[in-house]
């Protein structure tokens, strides 16, 4: 059994790494990855504090987590194939040129 010091020690880390990700890199996929890493973070966070109390809305949210993670890849994804065809790069600061 895990503790729940240790669940959300890792979950806090995982959020850590994956806001890293996101303030260091400028390419757009590496960006979605990181927040996919921080959405799964607070998922994690969720089931162990759900499970601290014996109770299953941790594991509802993550659910719901999960749904929105999935709204945002296909966005995400979207986005990332308007980018390339405009810009022909996958650089986060080239959207800042797109109009239209």
């Amino acid at each position: 059994m895990i503790s729940t010091t240790h669940g959300l020690i890792l979950a806090a880390v995982l959020f850590a790494l994956g806001l890293t990700g996101l303030l260091a890199r400028r390419d757009v996929i590496f960006v979605l990855m990181s927040i996919e890493i921080m959405m799964n973070a607070a998922g994690l966070a969720f089931v162990v504090a759900g499970a601290r109390w014996g109770r299953p809305d941790g594991q509802v949210m993550f659910l719901f987590i999960l749904a929105t993670a999935a709204a945002e890849v296909s966005v995400g994804l979207a986005l990332i194939l308007a980018l390339f065809r405009r810009a022909r790069t996958l650089d986060v600061d080239a959207a800042n040129r797109m109009r239209g």
